[in-house]
């Protein structure tokens, strides 16, 4: 059970080629993101996360949403090497928004004030263990995904395009999809220099 474990975080990759063939079923998917959302752990079990997750033509709008607003601010001599990249992520078979409910960090604030400056830090901790959750678990069905952040650049139109409640902060976007690109070898830094060990 736990070399099964170690060994899906070790497969766990960024990939930037993705394809919008099924690898699974939507049924799947929303299996994979309804046990990461049920089980990730919160603080205060405090389950302040929030998922909207976009398939076909809805995932192909978050994108759209994204160059559109890329290209209010980056210079047009600029804009074919971002739009190529944003293409990539519309190529895939669908997309995961993280949120985080801020009325349920704001309350939290509010009937522990001794920790209130510490919720906001919390949230995002927990926000990150669901994506790496659901990251790992999409390789594990064969999907590749990737890990960006266009917010807060992209948040009122997300907001205004999926009616969604003005509460919910987004902290992340997941585009996944079938790989078509494998990722390139990666580098470690030496343990010895990221982790000490005493007794």
């Amino acid at each position: 059970m736990a070399n099964t474990f170690l060994a899906a975080v070790e497969a766990r990759r960024t990939y930037y080629g993705l394809g919008k063939e099924e690898v699974v079923k939507p049924e799947r998917i929303k299996e994979i993101v309804n046990h990461a959302v049920k089980h990730s752990p919160t603080a205060f079990n405090s389950q302040s996360a929030r998922v909207v997750v976009l398939f076909g033509k809805e995932s192909d709008k978050v994108w759209d949403i994204t160059k559109e607003e890329l290209r209010k601010i980056v210079p047009a001599e600029n804009f074919a090497a971002t739009e190529e990249r944003i293409n990539g992520f519309a190529a895939g078979y669908g997309t995961v928004l993280f949120f985080e409910d801020q009325t349920v960090v704001e309350n939290l604030q509010e009937q522990f004030a001794l920790y209130a400056d510490n919720f906001p830090i919390w949230s995002n901790q927990s926000s990150g263990m669901l994506q790496f959750v659901v990251w790992t678990a999409l390789e594990e069905e064969g999907l590749g995904a990737s890990l960006q952040h266009y917010n807060p650049l992209i948040d009122e139109e997300v907001r205004a395009t999926w009616n969604l409640p003005k509460e919910w902060k987004l902290i992340a976007q997941m585009p996944f999809g079938k790989p078509t690109v494998e990722p390139g070898a990666k580098d470690f830094q030496a343990l010895e220099d990221r982790v000490k060990y005493f007794g």
